[in-house]
């Protein structure tokens, strides 16, 4: 399992500043920068490249969760991977299997493609909600998702750790699992519907956990990373 750090800091130099904090620990592992809509929005592929710069071992997880056409999406994917420092994107898979096909195909060629991940649920999603928008239950749909993505040759999913397990049962061993809505040590889940702690994500074989608030909100958000790698 690994750890991947959600950069959601309202500028790019609070973000910079965590991630030299945490930089201070010489970590080992390998370590993910999660970067999503507000932070690529704001500070573009600058901020990436400055990510890059303070430790050239940081793993970049671009979270954009692409949803167009599927010409669209391919277009922009191939745009992405051809950064050359992201090593890992998202995409809907609601947007269909032939929009996924057409991504994987599109930048199949790039050297050192990134990884290629869709989202099945948001976590924030309730299951009342959830079926407000897709019309079933979240496991049952969740599942489907993946398994169309299975299909389309995307290397994984971004699900909650409710749903790992049983994804990876209905895919391949081998079929990634991202997980937001992680709170290590049963921090409180503000926003997020479908949370889970790390003992939790552990049983659920979950290949990356997603923290933000319990890091970037602490005190020393350094030791509460430091405190997460030596439990996984």
């Amino acid at each position: 399992m690994k750890l991947c750090i959600s950069l959601d800091l309202p500028t790019a130099k609070e973000n910079i500043q965590l991630v030299k904090e945490v930089n201070k620990l010489n970590i080992n592992d390998e370590l993910w920068l999660k970067v999503g809509f507000r932070s690529f929005i704001r500070d573009g592929q600058e901020f990436l490249e400055e990510l890059k710069a303070i430790n050239n071992n940081f793993k970049l997880f671009l979270d954009l969760k692409l949803y167009d056409i599927p010409n669209t999406m391919a277009d922009a994917a191939f745009e992405i991977a051809n950064f050359g420092i992201v090593d890992m994107f998202n995409v809907h898979a609601s947007a269909g299997q032939i929009a996924m096909k057409t991504v994987m195909q599109r930048i199949k060629a790039v050297p050192n493609r990134p990884i290629v991940l869709a989202v099945t649920a948001l976590t924030s999603f309730d299951n009342d909600n959830f079926r407000a928008v897709y019309n079933e239950d979240i496991d049952t749909k969740a599942r489907k998702f993946a398994i169309d993505a299975y299909d389309s040759g995307i290397d994984g999913v971004v699900c909650s750790a409710h749903e790992s397990k049983d994804i990876k049962s209905c895919t391949s061993d081998d079929f990634i699992t991202l997980c937001p809505g992680i709170r290590p040590f049963g921090e409180d889940s503000q926003d997020q519907k479908r949370v889970a702690d790390l003992n939790f994500a552990k049983e659920e074989i979950v290949d990356f956990i997603v923290v933000g608030r319990p890091i970037y909100k602490s005190i020393e958000p350094k030791e509460v990373v430091n405190k997460i790698l030596n439990n996984i």
